[in-house]
């Protein structure tokens, strides 16, 4: 979706309240796209490839870190058929996890990965709702997803994805940005896209630091900026950028 076909009147919506057609319009949406790549990415397939190439880039830089996150164990949140999980994740991870609300799309993915050794529980269920195991993951990998959380349904699953990492674990947010100061809502799909700011402010909340952060490149100029958050559960250290 481009920036400009959302909420053109440029007013603020407030998502920390439950709206009660919020999470079945999403659904209802998500249910009819194609379980390909393209649909995953809203007919933007042809930007998967420069996708992970940031954000590989981004990754391996997490990992060299001081005191790196292991990498025996990631989770895909919002994993669709697995594009991530197949293109970035099993490449570093030992085993990846995966979890998607839609059965559709959890069943493309187990077929892509029948009888890959790399490959660990598929979970149908509602980002919302879902409880991740605790003290299982080095990573949580979250992307183009939370658009479709209430502020508070958000920093709610933050907080069970710290309690769900393991020590030194980091999460990695990666998500569009709007240009302004200001939430803009998408009827289509049921999502909101959040200001950069907003973003931090929900990941604190969450009593998480932002260790780094980095911005997509070489996406088409008319597309929201996409920002990749790496964040830690908060120790007092200071936010940095690569």
């Amino acid at each position: 979706m481009t920036s400009e076909e959302a909420n053109k009147s440029g007013e603020a919506i407030v998502l920390d309240k439950e709206d009660s057609t919020f999470y079945t319009d999403g659904a209802q949406y998500w249910k009819d796209v194609e379980p390909t790549v393209n649909g995953m990415l809203g007919g933007l397939g042809f930007l998967t490839d420069i996708d992970i190439k940031n954000s590989e880039r981004f990754l391996k830089t997490l990992l060299k870190l001081p005191n790196p996150t292991g990498t025996s164990y990631a989770l895909d949140c919002g994993a669709g058929i697995g594009r991530i999980t197949k293109n970035l994740l099993s490449r570093y991870f030992d085993k990846v996890d995966l979890v998607d609300q839609c059965p559709n799309f959890i069943e493309k993915a187990k077929q892509n990965f029948e009888g890959n050794p790399k490959i660990g529980e598929f979970f149908c269920c509602g980002l919302q709702k879902f409880n991740p195991p605790t003290g299982k993951y080095d990573v949580i990998w979250i992307q183009w997803v939370l658009s479709h959380l209430t502020d508070d349904d958000l920093v709610d699953l933050l907080q069970r994805c710290m309690k769900a990492l393991r020590p030194n674990g980091l999460l990695i947010v990666k998500e569009n940005c709007t240009n302004s100061d200001k939430v803009e809502h998408d009827s289509t799909d049921s999502s909101a896209t959040r200001p950069f700011k907003l973003f931090k402010d929900l990941f604190v909340k969450a009593d998480f630091k932002v260790l780094k952060y980095v911005k997509q490149k070489n996406f088409p100029a008319d597309l929201y900026p996409v920002w990749s958050f790496a964040l830690s559960p908060n120790i007092g250290e200071k936010t940095s950028c690569c």
